[in-house]
């Protein structure tokens, strides 16, 4: 097999999993190799390979089980080939496209939440906000912990198809935030201060200040993105 290349190494990787799943090498129900094998098969960095495997799992192509490790979902395979070639083809460097669309997810998702957050829900969003806030304070990369906290608004929202949707642009936020190096610019302390005061709101059911704080919070990327 040929070795992956720098040019968007993630879509490689998926579309020779894809080439590996067509050809029956792979099929519904089997377990992948470990990521050493992959890695070196593909001739790819286990960062790449991890984030190729995560986009998958979130577009449901992929499935993780703690005891059985990572293992091809059971779909026929013209189900397969055509989600797969649908998100091969999406506009991949689109990042303005993925604001824009999460910008109007999260307004609404926020606004949502404060209105029918559970208790569970608000445990969920807590224990989310303090990875982030350790991470933060440590001065680590919090991109997925600042995610996270977003999906778990989402979940929070009790509206499934907008958590999808959330799910499914979520592995190409993070990548593109990698990418342009959106959080790199020490911007991460205000971030968590605009998710506290977000977490307040969504406690105290203020469901106007919750999506009013959340096109706040993102005006930055969305102002990063039109210069793209």
């Amino acid at each position: 097999m040929k070795s992956v290349g720098t040019k968007s190494p993630v879509d490689k990787v998926i579309g020779q999993i894809k080439e590996l799943i067509s050809s029956g090498e792979f099929n519904p129900g089997d377990r992948l190799p470990s990521e050493r094998v992959l890695c070196e098969r593909l001739g790819v960095s286990r960062t790449h390979l991890r984030d190729s495997l995560k986009k998958m799992e979130f577009y449901g192509i992929l499935k993780t089980y703690p005891q059985s490790g990572t293992v091809v979902a059971n779909k026929g395979l013209p189900a397969f080939d055509g989600l797969l070639t649908n998100m091969l083809s999406l506009h991949r460097n689109d990042f303005k496209s993925l604001v824009d669309t999460r910008v109007i997810l999260e307004t609404n998702a926020a606004m949502l939440a404060a209105e029918r957050r559970t208790d569970e829900d608000l445990i969920e969003l807590e224990s989310a906000f303090d990875a982030h806030r350790r991470k933060v304070l440590n001065n680590e990369p919090n991109v997925e912990e600042d995610l996270l906290f977003h999906l778990k608004i989402a979940e929070a929202s009790q509206n499934t198809v907008l958590k999808s949707l959330m799910l499914v642009i979520a592995p190409d936020i993070m990548i593109s935030f990698r990418q342009h190096k959106v959080c790199d610019d020490g911007s991460s302390e205000l971030a968590l201060k605009q998710h506290e005061i977000l977490l307040n709101h969504i406690r105290d059911g203020n469901a106007a200040a919750a999506g009013k704080l959340v096109k706040e919070h993102l005006v930055d990327v969305v102002s990063y993105a039109n210069k793209l």
